[in-house]
């Protein structure tokens, strides 16, 4: 064990500051002077108590490092740094760093709505699960621009589109993740006691990361150079537990990129005004009348630059990274636009109803939605056959189910990067093509043109009546994605592809057979068996090539590689990954919009005729709209009026001396997926 006069001699308590980066962010994008990274950290960053939250965990890490290092010399062999510490000196580094408070129990009152934190609706905490152990693959020659180079790439003119997928599909993937899961970069900048500037170094220096250049780089030429990137930010862990990420959102599927997952940022969202309930909305521009987001408070950022002359900043929602692309900030129009739509309606029927009661029942219902379109529409398109397997019929809230999303979830629910078209497109009122389509790598950041070119509409039509990409082994991540990403704001493009697979790394996750052999899939040794699971002899022989095992193969490369299973858009092992996840959140979710008690059952008969395409139809101009929306249309064909789509009937929300209760309805009848 550590003597007392030994521990007393570490500096806890004399930490060097070094999260100088919100400021240091902010002063460079009002001088226009942004560093290779500092756009993409911009929406990376932790804010509130996910970033004290952070920070303590991180001085917590450097605090072990360091007695490690002054420890080395005494200690043989490897060694876990706490197991020399007594519980007593382990709770006064935890005290000294700030992670005592991460530990605080809060005092959770009954109540018939979510936390904006999602706290008090399960017992576990937030950050991500591990459900294998951290595994470490030593592939000191093999870089992740390397694999993409090798794997990911494809020619442009190969790019075939999904015949049976709607652009939404993907689009409505992207919007619920952003409800699950962000895992914001460390607010370190430079190592703890050097001067290394993660931006332009390729020392891998934690906090500091850096890809690698490979030799014969199909774009950059430069192999001292790389693409700078930052690890993770580590939640506070005890005893020998490795390190943790954090979950900067509540896990649940509760709408939190609406309503924010930091009790401040809600409040800022809301409209005090009139005490109606209603979220804040833009007050410099409206879309024909109908509402924008409210712009972010900062005067210089990402949208500020991308617009040029515009000098439109970057919308303010529940989740940051709600303007890094176009369609993605059209959907959080919507929604907004609906919060405001319900709160509306229940006011006309409760004039009673406080400020208070009105936002939370608009919230409310609002979250239900979200659930339903999910869970009805969207996952047994993209689970297919596999889906009723996974997600079988629910059975009640159940408080045992850990809902806390898995760290290797936030690898595998990125198959969607696959889904993603080169271009973005735009349609009239008639659904004839607005010209020209935009360029992805233009668009990014580029919210002037909802504001200018208008409005949110033409964007939805393209989604609905819009084919998303088609990922096969031949065409995984167009170029847009996987050589300029962020190109326009940058002095070099990122490569998603093999961003995906640093961040896999940097978290620590195995390798793809631990992950088939969790899922109760065969673990393939070599190329023959590796070319069956794959059913691609070839590819199957560029893996081994590249990882000589199918053991160290990144999780999300491999995963993405693997053939659809039947009626689906993801193989076995992401489609187990993905359905395990969202069984979780809903059997552990005391909230889940079906648990008796949450809903009265007319309000649930109510709830079960919403739709995605009715929600377009109340909040925007659009008259038609496709009936089955995340299945491939091409205009006219698959498009109804707006007068075809059930209405949400809201009279089961008028107050009422007494509930009725027990009242039997017919389930919503589904459309058949036919997928």
């Amino acid at each position: 064990m550590l003597t007392c006069a030994t521990a007393a001699s570490l500096p806890l308590l004399h930490f060097r500051f070094w999260f100088p980066v919100p400021c240091s962010i902010k002063e460079n994008l009002q001088n226009n002077a942004l560093t290779p990274a500092e756009l993409l950290r911009y929406f990376k960053q932790p804010v509130g108590g996910t970033r004290m939250a952070a920070q303590a965990a991180d001085y917590l890490q450097t605090t072990l490092s360091l007695l490690r290092d002054r420890l080395r010399w005494a200690v043989r062999g490897d060694f876990n740094v706490t197991d020399l510490l007594t519980p007593a000196q382990v709770e006064v580094i935890f005290k000294a760093t700030g992670c005592d408070q991460q530990d605080k129990k809060i005092n959770c009152a009954s109540s018939a709505y979510r936390t904006i934190t999602g706290e008090c609706n399960n017992s576990w905490v937030n950050p991500f699960t591990h459900v294998l152990s951290h595994q470490c693959v030593l592939l000191p020659t093999l870089q992740v621009r390397q694999v993409s180079n090798r794997i990911v790439r494809f020619p442009p003119e190969q790019l075939r589109m999904d015949q049976q997928r709607s652009l939404m599909f993907m689009q409505w993937g992207q919007f619920i993740d952003h409800d699950l899961d962000f895992s914001p970069e460390t607010p370190a900048r430079v190592p703890f006691g050097g001067e290394t500037d993660c931006d332009t170094s390729c020392a891998k220096e934690p906090p500091c990361f850096p890809i690698q250049i490979p030799p014969n780089d199909p774009r950059i030429t430069n192999r001292r150079d790389c693409l700078p990137f930052f690890r993770s930010a580590a939640a506070c862990t005890r005893g020998r537990a490795p390190r943790e990420q954090i979950n900067a959102l509540t896990s649940f599927l509760d709408g939190s990129m609406v309503y924010g997952s930091e009790a401040a940022l809600a409040r800022r969202l809301r409209d005090r005004r009139g005490q109606r309930g209603l979220l804040a909305v833009n007050h410099n521009f409206t879309d024909r009348g109908r509402a924008y987001m409210p712009f972010g408070p900062m005067r210089k950022e990402p949208c500020l630059k991308a617009s040029g002359a515009a000098r439109i900043p970057c919308f303010l929602a529940g989740d940051t990274r709600a303007s890094e692309m176009l369609e993605l900030a059209c959907m959080h129009t919507l929604f907004v636009r609906e919060h405001n739509r319900l709160a509306g309606k229940l006011r006309s029927l409760n004039p009673h109803w406080n400020d208070d009661r009105l936002y939370q029942e608009a919230r409310k219902i609002l979250g239900a939605m979200i659930q339903i379109i999910t869970y009805r529409d969207y996952l047994p398109l993209l689970l297919g056959c596999s889906f009723h397997r996974l997600i079988p019929r629910y059975q009640g809230y159940n408080e045992s189910v850990d809902p806390r999303i898995s760290n290797v979830f936030t690898l595998a629910f990125r198959f969607a990067h696959a889904s993603i078209p080169s271009t973005v497109g735009r349609l009239d009122e008639y659904y004839r093509p607005i010209t020209p389509e935009i360029q992805l790598r233009t668009s990014f950041f580029a919210v002037w043109r909802i504001i200018q070119e208008g409005g949110i509409d033409p964007y939805l039509r393209s989604l609905m009546a819009s084919q998303a990409k088609l990922m096969t082994q031949q065409q995984m991540v167009v170029g847009e994605l996987r050589d300029r990403l962020f190109e326009q704001v940058e002095r070099i493009g990122f490569d998603l592809a093999a961003l995906n697979m640093q961040r896999s790394r940097d978290h620590g996750l195995p390798g793809y057979n631990s992950w088939r052999k969790f899922c109760g899939l065969s673990q393939p040794s070599g190329v023959k068996s590796l070319g069956r699971v794959l059913r691609n002899r070839n590819l199957a022989r560029k893996f081994l090539n590249l990882y000589g095992t199918p053991k160290n193969i990144d999780i999300w490369i491999g995963a993405l590689a693997e053939p659809f299973v039947e009626g689906g858009r993801v193989g076995p092992l992401m489609a187990c990954l993905i359905g395990t996840q969202f069984r979780n959140i809903r059997d552990g979710d005391r909230f889940w919009w079906q648990n008796p008690g949450v809903f009265t059952p007319r309000q649930r008969c109510s709830l079960a005729k919403i739709s995605l395409p009715r929600i377009i139809c109340d909040n925007t101009h659009i008259t038609k709209v496709s009936r089955n929306i995340f299945q491939a249309n091409r205009y006219p064909r698959g498009f109804v009026s707006c007068s075809q789509i059930p209405k949400l009937d809201l009279t089961p929300w008028k107050s009422k001396t007494t509930e009725e209760q027990g009242m039997i309805c017919k389930p919503q009848q589904v459309l058949p997926a036919d997928p």
